[in-house]
């Protein structure tokens, strides 16, 4: 049987959160199994990753499916805060967030780390830095979620 743990780059960062890149559809049954009761995804829907019918699945094991689609090639400002305000509303719920390989994910969790929790950037970016070292698009955006958030 397939487990959480098995899927590409999973990182647990507390007990109820973790995160990873695409899971597959043994592996969305294993989140339900594993006590997630929320999926959220970061990854875009018309990806050769993506699995087509993930939230009727979902939805289909009682999870709550939440789709939050971010370019990897360019990601914007916004969709930080959106992401922001819909894990804030979640934050008590038992969550699992993937992308396509958890890079996406890992640069949001680091900023909320930082602009929500007040966590340093090299105490937030420990996990991330696991994961991938952001490219240069991705460093770019960082900086400037940082700076906006700390002018607010």
């Amino acid at each position: 049987m397939a487990s959480p743990e098995q899927i590409y780059n999973f990182k647990r960062l507390q007990d109820n959160l973790a995160t990873a890149g695409q899971p597959d559809e043994a592996e969305l049954h294993a989140i339900g199994a594993a006590g997630f009761d929320v999926v959220i995804n970061l990854g875009l829907a018309d990806a050769p990753y993506a699995l087509a019918n993930e939230q009727s699945i979902l939805e289909s094991y009682g999870l709550r499916y939440e789709h939050l689609p971010i370019s990897f090639e360019t990601p914007e400002v916004d969709c930080f805060f959106a992401f922001r305000d819909l894990y804030r509303s979640l934050a008590e719920r038992n969550c699992f967030i993937h992308c396509a390989a958890n890079k996406r994910v890992s640069c949001f969790m680091a900023l909320y780390r930082m602009v929500e929790l007040g966590w340093s950037r090299a105490d937030a970016e420990a996990d991330l830095l696991e994961i991938w070292e952001p490219d240069p698009t991705w460093r770019a955006f960082m900086d400037q979620v940082v700076l906006l958030t700390a002018n607010r």
